[in-house]
């Protein structure tokens, strides 16, 4: 199943991997890197993706309207009612950071979302040529093939914690209570590789702390779809607009509810 925009987005993100994300990739002067706040990257393929992005959205639908991760930045109050009507949620290049030190771990990503709630997602991959993509109601796909959530089958489960904002002593809480059942793995700093490794079996839950639409909105729906869930401490379904932090995605409910017992028990 396909959303009526499907082939247009797919045609324009592989269209911007290859005219400005790839080409860019190792290939960036140090001018054309800088920091937005703390380990935080901007290049300047994050700006070129999207506004070529946004271009190519935009003369979609005249009615849907274009929130970008770059174009917030530049102006906060692009975000607020997020949560209403409908919208396409942009983010460039997800992964910056491993992007401009040449670590071949980012993606591209784009959610349409309507009233908060996700109706479509697409991710790519640009180096391995991998487009994940989901649509509501409607199933988990990566490259054109229906997927489901697998767990990793590991002895232990696999988990992926992210620690960001938190004390060195939260930090050792919170890896104590997690390896009495669950194996930590390194996390790809990136929510467009975190998602896919949720349904391929390579993680089985992640821990996430940074909540933005554009990092959360596609991968969410593209893991709901494939049979996992992600979700705030207290049950209730993640959907866009809002941001706590410490929210918990999974493989499966049961994996869920397992997690969910011994990091917020």
């Amino acid at each position: 199943m396909h959303h009526p925009h499907h082939d247009a987005v797919v045609t324009l993100m592989r269209r911007v991997a290859a005219e400005i994300v790839l080409p860019r990739f190792r290939n960036l002067a140090a001018d054309e890197i800088e920091e937005k706040a703390a380990d935080d990257m901007v290049t300047v393929a994050d700006r070129e993706s999207e506004a070529a992005l946004t271009a190519g959205l935009a003369a979609l639908d005249p009615g849907i309207r274009v929130v970008g991760e770059e174009a917030v930045a530049a102006d906060a109050s692009l975000v607020d009612g997020i949560e209403h009507g409908r919208v396409w949620i942009i983010d460039p290049i997800d992964g910056t950071n491993n992007y401009a030190s040449g670590i071949a771990t980012f993606g591209i990503m784009i959610a349409l979302v309507e009233d908060g709630e996700t109706q479509a997602g697409w991710i790519l991959d640009p180096v391995a040529d991998r487009l994940c993509h989901a649509v509501r109601g409607g199933g988990a796909y990566i490259d054109g093939v229906r997927v489901q959530a697998r767990p990793s089958g590991g002895e232990r489960p696999s988990a992926v914690l992210a620690t960001y904002y938190m004390s060195e002593v939260e930090i050792a809480a919170l890896y104590a209570r997690a390896e009495r059942a669950f194996t930590v793995a390194p996390m790809p700093r990136c929510a467009a590789e975190q998602y896919p490794r949720l349904v391929l079996g390579t993680n089985d839950v992640a821990l996430f702390q940074k909540t933005l639409p554009w990092d959360h909105a596609p991968g969410s729906l593209f893991l709901r779809e494939a049979g996992g869930v992600v979700r705030w401490p207290d049950g209730e379904d993640y959907h866009v607009g809002d941001q706590r932090r410490g929210m918990l995605a999974a493989a499966s409910p049961a994996l869920w509810d397992q997690a969910a017992k011994l990091l917020f028990g």
